[in-house]
């Protein structure tokens, strides 16, 4: 085997390509990477940790066609610290050789052929085409509210509910909810979810290639999930079990609403919580009335008191959170102004655009006691 590639090319690819490295493991070929050249000059270079697969696929150059497992750790470091410029590579007695400019490394591979194979997709499933910046703000408008606890099963990971003219995902912990809708016209109903780790990951390749123009093609199997872009292949494996029946746990009889400035209201947020006691969940206090929001929040060191103006509809009412929860939320909305929706101090707040339900947040309060 040997090929010649330019060195940002392939640093780049590397980069998307080792998303799916494990160090979690006492399996040496499981820490690599597989360079694979076939007939035609195509290098595939191939990771998997059992939970995600990438493989990334370029054009290459004076090549000869053979595959090798090169440590993912080592290769990269090496391809990155190169000169930009072309770089050759051949394989010499299960040894890799890279040579740039005035440059030399002869480093160890392993044998391809116990490098687990990534699955073929079916013909027969269906191709739902996505924009790709639709699933980047979706992705971040709910990953970030599953559960962390692997003893919770199916919540944590990111439900994708789909059919026609339907695109929701949902995530959800037991303290806060998220929702995501979008328009994209599916023709069976399905549902799946995601491990909210691993659809992170996903993200960040998304991400990697922002300055390319491309759609992104959905692939659902029996047990996996997969994500054709350009020349990158993305197979996340599936979760087990029947998500939680979400649409139960909306509000539907609200009694206070209040519109008012994401920005203003994160700052006074960021503000009261530093006076926040962690063991007592980052407490802050909403005291509702007129068109004022009091925000406070008080320890053995001292209080603090935020006055915030906003538009209000309904009952004057006073409620307690973790702050850490409200914050979340508000960094991932990219609108100026939001809705708030409440109803009593032990129901949860909604949080929603003013306009449309492209997101939807739940967030249940901290009880308070009243002085």
């Amino acid at each position: 085997m040997k090929f010649k590639c330019n060195q940002q090319t392939l640093s780049k690819a590397l980069n998307i390509v080792s998303k799916a490295v494990t160090n979690k493991t006492t399996l040496p070929i499981m820490k690599g990477i597989m360079l694979k050249v076939d007939e035609n000059g195509i290098l595939t270079m191939s990771a998997s940790d059992f939970y995600i697969s990438v493989e990334k696929s370029l054009k290459v150059e004076d090549f000869l066609p053979g595959s090798i497992v090169v440590m993912s750790k080592l290769f990269g470091d090496i391809v990155r610290k190169l000169p930009n410029d072309d770089v050759y590579f051949e394989l010499v007695d299960n040894y890799v050789v890279i040579k740039c400019q005035n440059t030399e490394f002869k480093i160890l591979g392993l044998s391809s052929d116990e490098f687990p194979v990534l699955n073929k997709v079916e013909n027969n499933n269906e191709v739902i085409k996505l924009d790709r910046q639709l699933l980047i703000d979706m992705i971040k408008r709910t990953a970030f509210a599953a559960s962390i606890d692997e003893a919770k099963g199916v919540i944590t990971g990111v439900l994708l509910e789909m059919g026609p003219e339907k695109f929701n995902m949902v995530a959800l912990d037991g303290y806060r909810m998220a929702i995501s809708r979008e328009r994209v016209d599916i023709n069976e109903e399905k549902k799946i979810v995601i491990p909210a780790k691993i659809i992170g990951e996903l993200n960040k390749i998304l991400l990697e290639t922002a300055d390319e123009e491309y759609d992104v093609n959905m692939i659902i199997t029996e047990k996996k999930v997969v994500f054709i872009m350009d020349n990158t292949k993305v197979i996340l494996n599936l979760l087990e079990g029947e998500f939680i029946k979400y649409q139960d746990i909306l509000p539907k009889d609200n009694t206070t609403t209040v519109v008012l400035n994401k920005n203003d209201l994160a700052k006074c947020i960021e503000r009261a919580s530093l006076l926040a006691k962690e063991g007592k969940n980052n407490l802050i206090k909403f005291s509702i009335t007129e068109n004022n929001i009091l925000i406070t929040s008080k320890s053995e060191e001292g209080n603090v008191k935020e006055n915030l103006s906003v538009y209000k509809e309904g009952n004057d009412l006073e409620i307690g959170f973790n702050s850490k929860y409200i914050l979340d939320v508000l960094k991932v909305i990219d609108d100026e102004d939001i809705k708030m929706e409440f109803k009593q101090s032990i129901n949860p707040c909604i949080v929603k655009p003013i306009e449309g339900n492209v997101y939807e947040y739940l967030v249940l309060p901290v009880r308070i006691t009243t002085n």
